[in-house]
């Protein structure tokens, strides 16, 4: 159907035909009533009964014993005419009948069916020698496969155990190896860095020598300067009289003779004996403006070398010495050191 144009009035759209579905309808109720006869009908089939007849042995065995035989002047007499056996019932159709057994004769029953029983108690013995023989062998092959299984079981864990331990083996072999190639690497490493500490300390040691040595000619060459300008000072001042040059001596400060003591005490290392009393040493020092000791020369033994030599090393080592509180210093004067001061 065409939609309606914009602006159209709305229709109603015509109701469908309702025929199809009642024919769909009865033709389903009608395949449903078809179904539902023909199977009532295919189940009500009459059962076929099957009849039997039972003959009892015991009835057989209970017949009547065989007449004696007539004497012989008798006469023969007619043999009666056996009873005619009642008239069966005619079986329902259909009837299923079984073949007549033979009739043993009565003497033979009774081995006959000790015959059948020896035969079956033989056919159950053998029945229950051969099941007994069958569950043992099935018993046997169960075992048998049971050891089987046990030795695959056996063998593929003892291949996965040595499978393992190859493994292991390669990892540990491979780990081991890795280990020395990281051992050689330090090694090698280590023996780099060792030997590049080794330049490093040389050119160090090589540039403080250096230095040391630079500096130590440019002091030592201002200690030449300067001692060359202190002797000549100590040379002209010699050329003076003895009076003029004691007069002109300024008095030692007590508090640098103190300062320049101390010094040297720290530096000097005596480790001292059994010296009687207090033996005294007595030096001369001459040093430039600048602290630095020109000379030291000892002026008054104490009578003890050994003392003496630790005082004048502890001098020596004291160099440059201290200031006044001005900043000069005394050109020379005296030191005395006494054993005691050093305790």
């Amino acid at each position: 159907m065409k939609p309606a144009s914009p602006g159209a009035p709305y229709t109603v759209p015509p109701e469908p035909s309702r025929m199809p579905a009642i024919l769909l309808a009865l033709a389903v109720h009608a395949l449903l009533l078809a179904f539902l006869y023909f199977g009532i009908s295919w189940q009500s089939n009459t059962p076929i009964s099957v009849e039997a007849e039972v003959w009892d042995m015991k009835v057989e065995t209970a017949a009547a014993p065989p007449l004696p035989a007539p004497p012989a002047e008798a006469e023969p007499q007619p043999e009666p005419e056996p009873t005619p056996p009642a008239p069966t019932p005619p079986p329902p159709t259909p009837k299923v009948v079984e073949p007549e057994p033979v009739k043993p004769a009565a003497p033979d029953i009774a081995l006959e069916r000790e015959k059948q029983r020896k035969i079956e108690l033989a056919k159950k013995e053998r029945d229950e020698r051969e099941l007994a023989q069958k569950k043992e062998r099935e018993l046997a092959e169960k075992k048998e496969r049971e050891e089987q299984k046990r030795k695959e079981l056996a063998e593929e864990k003892r291949r996965e155990e040595l499978k393992e331990r190859e493994e292991q083996k390669k990892e540990l072999a491979e780990k081991k190896k890795e280990e020395e190639k990281k051992k050689e690497a330090e090694k090698k490493l280590a023996a780099e860095k060792a030997e590049k500490a080794e330049a490093d300390k040389k050119k160090k040691l090589a540039a403080e020598k250096a230095a040391k040595a630079k500096a130590d000619a440019a002091e030592k060459a201002q200690l030449d300067k300067l001692r060359d300008l202190e002797l000549k000072r100590i040379a002209g001042a010699a050329g003076s009289t003895g009076n003029a040059q004691k007069s002109s001596a300024p008095k030692l400060d007590s508090g640098y003779q103190a300062a320049i003591a101390a010094k040297v005490k720290s530096n000097t290392v005596y480790p001292g004996g059994d010296e009687p009393g207090n033996p005294t040493v007595e030096f001369r020092i001459e040093q430039l403006p600048t602290g630095e000791i020109l000379s030291v020369r000892k002026t008054k033994s104490s009578g003890v070398p050994a003392f003496d030599e630790a005082v004048e090393r502890g001098i020596n080592k004291s160099s440059p010495l201290p200031k006044k509180k001005d900043g000069t210093v005394e050109r020379t004067f005296p030191l005395v050191f006494k054993l005691k001061d050093l305790q």
